[in-house]
């Protein structure tokens, strides 16, 4: 998401022009912004220079306590000063202490993007996270490209890529991560207010998301059957006795699925408010994944060996397979540290294990492969070209999200929107349609946004005062061919 407004105001403009006002508000807000972020930036790196005195401290102090203990009573000391001309816990600003150390001594990259004003502290805390998991032999790899991804774009938007960036240089993948993770799922319940209490669930994330999916459904099918028996009612018409309609049903769907949920859990279906003919019951839930091609392989043909396969079904979903480079490049790819076998996604960009993602891919009926550029990873197309249903898989494939700028909702919930609009003659074409959130779509027919198609997926922006922002299509999870440095003279290739 770039900006490239430029707009300056001639003399004869009349100085009240709304147009005018909001181009002078977005200039000065912008400038406010960035010197918010340098300022930010200055105060980590006084925190971080807190930090270091205190380790000083410590060293220096001749006491006979361990070393980190001393480091920590030290910093507590440190903390406890700051803390009184900042109104804040001392807990707190230790805390904020070391992270702004280890921003300053390990993320040299980001705390320099970070004090120019092209990241914010958002950005700083996503790389700072993801970045974790990395050993010291990488990161300077894993910063450079992950700065890059977050300059200009917001941190929600950004986190998918970073994420990818990680996944690729981690020293254990997130199938190794997943499974010691999916050790501590539990269910657990906690006391709220007014004779209320909150029951919690941590899962695999297809699993939640098929849940949520699920119980959606069902209660989007009671709203629709409460608002037909409304009109019935209205008319006269007696209701159905075997229906699941009730024109005085006028819960919310957040209700609609807390209860239907209860049912399910209480009785192993949500009999509460089904019917006979079992109308709610055989609403399936629907995930939609993206696996690559190399991780739906199974184990003794993936080219690199990943976790096995579980036996099992999947609940319904759709899942898309793309096409990877050709086998026969595997191994090249592995000498040089690239992990052949990347994480699955969910639609909207969360990345799943393999276990998972292969289990859902042999319970499916049906695959749509997407073929990707194999240098860019620009979606080409899906199998089976045709309007309407496949061209809404080609274009949530190539989107993943809504494509105003800042925007990061996934394809279920957007519109299929036509650039220039079908009714002046646009054609119902990938070079023509977007996925944009109900808010944008609104947004772009009711104001004076406005957009207009680049090619290959690239969006143009123009705002009301004039303003420019590209916003290009988030790239697939893919391999891309690169370039790595050739071998040393003395070694042989690997392949």
């Amino acid at each position: 998401m770039t900006n490239t407004v430029g707009a300056v105001q001639g003399p004869g403009v009349d100085p009240v022009d709304p147009v005018a006002v909001l181009a002078m508000v977005t200039s000065g807000l912008a400038v406010t912004e960035a010197s918010i972020v340098r300022l930010q930036a200055v105060r980590d790196a006084h925190l971080a220079v807190a930090q270091r005195l205190a380790e000083h401290l410590a060293a220096a102090g001749g006491t006979s306590a361990v070393r980190g203990e001393a480091v920590d009573l030290a910093a507590r000391s440190v903390a406890a000063e700051l803390a009184a001309v900042l109104h804040m816990s001392d807990r707190v600003v230790q805390g904020r202490m070391s992270r702004a150390a280890e921003l300053m001594t390990r993320y040299p990259t980001t705390m320099q993007a970070f004090t120019d004003a092209r990241i914010n502290a958002a950005h700083v805390r996503l790389i700072q996270d993801t970045g974790a998991r990395l050993d010291d032999e990488v990161r300077a790899e894993f910063e450079r490209a992950a700065v890059a991804a977050c300059s200009g774009e917001t941190p929600h938007r950004a986190k998918r890529i970073v994420e990818r960036i990680a996944e690729r240089l981690a020293p254990r993948s997130l199938t190794q991560r997943h499974r010691a993770a999916q050790e501590k799922r539990a269910v657990w319940r906690e006391e709220l207010p007014d004779g209320q209490k909150q029951l919690g669930l941590i899962h695999s994330a297809a699993v939640i998301d098929g849940i949520f999916d699920r119980l959606t459904q069902q209660a989007h099918l009671i709203k629709a059957a409460n608002a037909k028996a409304v009109k019935e009612a209205a008319s006269g018409i007696a209701p159905d006795a075997d229906g699941i309609g009730d024109p005085a049903d006028d819960r919310t769907l957040d209700q609609l699925r807390a209860d239907l949920c209860a049912d399910t859990l209480l009785t192993g279906s949500p009999s509460g408010h089904d019917t006979a003919v079992g109308l709610l019951s055989a609403i399936q839930a629907r995930v939609e994944v993206t696996v690559p091609a190399f991780t739906a392989m199974a184990p003794d043909q993936a080219p690199h060996r990943g976790s096995p396969t579980r036996p099992g079904t999947a609940f319904g979903v759709h899942t898309t397979q793309r096409d990877e480079q050709p086998r026969e490049h595997a191994d090249q790819w592995a000498a040089f540290r690239v992990r052949t076998e990347l994480p699955a996604e969910l639609a909207g960009g969360q990345p799943i294990d393999t276990d998972t993602a292969r289990i859902l891919a042999g319970g499916a009926t049906a695959w749509e492969r997407v073929l990707t550029h194999p240098v860019t990873g620009a979606i080409l197309a899906v199998d089976h070209y045709r309007p309407n249903a496949d061209l809404r898989r080609l274009l949530h494939a190539r989107d993943s999200r809504c494509r105003f700028l800042t925007c990061g909702l996934p394809p279920r919930a957007q519109d299929l929107d036509h650039t220039v609009d079908a009714a002046h003659g646009g054609p119902t074409e990938e070079g023509n349609l977007g996925g944009l959130c109900r808010r944008h779509h609104v947004l772009k027919h009711h104001t004076a946004w406005k957009v207009k198609q680049l090619g290959a997926g690239i969006l143009e922006w123009t705002s009301p005062t004039g303003a420019s922002y590209i916003d290009k299509p988030p790239p697939p999870v893919t391999f891309t061919i690169h370039q790595p440095d050739p071998p040393p003279d003395d070694e042989s290739a690997p392949f």
